[in-house]
């Protein structure tokens, strides 16, 4: 038993007539009558009494009738709401931003892609990079937006900042009126950095280890603002990318580059590889791309 033998069945009974049937389904009479006797074979049971170019509905037909017009109704409605999701008029998606991030390259991204698709909704989740990852990669998202590199074998990725850290001390600070400051040199200073569930956490700690030194962590945060401030109260030194650095108050911070070998920091949108990824989620993926590529 297939869909269209029971479309054919219930336009039939409807229209009381196989020729009527076969004409409003552009299809030939043969065809319909073919196709209902297979389903009576299938079911073993007659569906119409035959009573020359008329036909009535049997006890059997009647009570197939009763289930086959929900059914009917029923896959009418997927197909509608699966055209739907084909032309994004409706749907869903699940996105992780790190804090940092969302304030300074999603909004515009958002506001456009909810202009053009009004009826697409957006569930923000707003976490650590590690923790958007590890969510993209259960299922708990459907695209992630991440501190870069994460495993090829596992994620869809493409990159939209290429970036470096840069070093923010306190105006009046020692290093203050350097042109660029090197690692090493900040292996007595005392640090302000991200909570452990953010990527730079654990970069900043191990690009310290690689330059001969273990940072004194002394105040860890989830937002850069607050991290800033401590850094401008004389509380400690930090490391931030040159996009948070470009809004730091320079008259209370002093913002350094640091020497090679510096920092990278790269953002990428990243999504399974082996999971099915919604006819919304993939035109955000398309659409953020194109615009942040623009950016």
């Amino acid at each position: 038993m297939d869909i269209r033998q029971l479309q054919y069945f219930v336009q039939a009974a409807r229209l009381g007539s196989f020729s009527e049937a076969a004409r409003s389904l552009y299809i030939t009479q043969p065809t319909i009558s073919k196709m209902i006797h297979n389903l009576e074979v299938e079911l073993g049971a007659d569906l119409f009494y035959r009573e020359g170019k008329s036909i009535r509905l049997t006890d059997a037909g009647e009570t197939l009738l009763a289930k086959a017009q929900n059914i009917v109704e029923s896959f009418g409605s997927l197909s509608s709401e699966l055209d739907s999701l084909r032309q994004l008029k409706q749907g869903h998606i699940r996105i992780g931003l790190p804090p940092m991030v969302g304030a300074n390259f999603f909004p515009a991204v958002i506001g456009q892609f909810h202009k053009k698709y009004p009826q697409v909704t957006i569930r923000l989740h707003e976490d650590g990079a590690k923790k958007v990852e590890n969510d993209v990669e259960t299922g708990l998202l459907d695209i992630g937006v991440v501190v870069l590199p994460v495993q090829a074998a596992k994620f869809h990725c493409f990159t939209f900042v290429q970036e470096k850290l840069e070093l923010l001390v306190p105006s009046g600070h020692h290093l203050a009126g350097e042109r660029q400051v090197a690692l090493d040199r900040l292996a007595a200073e005392e640090f302000v950095l991200f909570r452990e569930d953010f990527a730079l956490h654990d970069r900043i700690i191990t690009e310290c280890v690689k330059a001969g030194f273990q940072p004194k962590v002394v105040y860890e945060s989830s937002q850069w603002d607050l991290i800033s401030g401590m850094v401008a109260a004389g509380l400690g030194i930090a490391l931030l990318p040159e996009t948070i650095c470009r809004d730091m108050d320079r008259s209370r911070i002093t913002v350094i580059p640091l020497a090679e070998p510096y920092i990278p920091w790269e953002l990428g949108m990243i999504w399974r590889r082996d999971r099915y990824l919604s006819f919304a989620a993939r035109e955000w993926v398309s659409f953020a791309k194109e615009l942040l590529g623009s950016l």
